[in-house]
């Protein structure tokens, strides 16, 4: 059996709360397609997607309660450890403007960096960053080639 892969990176967010990620995500464009819950048996699993121009833009959350705080790893951290920390997740766009001021308008207290134009050598972009209830930190960036 042959499957033809979209996308060979999974990222996993592990969180508390699913319904949050829900409504917080969905203002950036993503709907959920899969979801699975059971709460007498273990964690469960969401997947979101944005579908653009640009392609698929998949992010994977496991846990959706407080036993998320008992994975194997992360156990061992104080639960109010802020998510993400030191991690960027970048999300190209079209159209910077509109998403923009989109995300000015739905999530203004998201943002934590406001549009800004960047240079670094021969390349000008535009891009702004935002922050999601757990603390991952997004950047919200025009399309740029780096060699991916």
């Amino acid at each position: 059996m042959t499957n033809k892969i979209n996308n060979n990176l999974v990222l996993e967010l592990h969180v508390p709360d699913f319904n949050r990620v829900k409504e917080f995500y969905s203002h950036l464009g993503f709907t959920e397609t899969i979801f699975e819950h059971i709460p007498a048996e273990q964690p469960g699993y969401l997947v979101l997607k944005r579908r653009s121009e640009l392609g698929d833009t998949i992010l994977n959350f496991y846990g959706g309660d407080d036993r998320v705080y008992n994975q194997s790893f992360f156990k061992q951290f104080p639960k109010e450890t802020r998510r993400g920390y030191a991690t960027e997740i970048t999300i190209p766009v079209s159209d910077i403007g509109l998403e923009y001021k989109k995300i000015k308008s739905i999530l203004p207290n998201s943002i934590v960096r406001e549009l800004t134009e960047l240079r670094d050598i021969d390349v000008v972009w535009k891009d702004f960053r935002i922050v999601d209830p757990f603390g991952y930190y997004i950047r919200i960036t025009e399309i740029i080639d780096w060699g991916q």
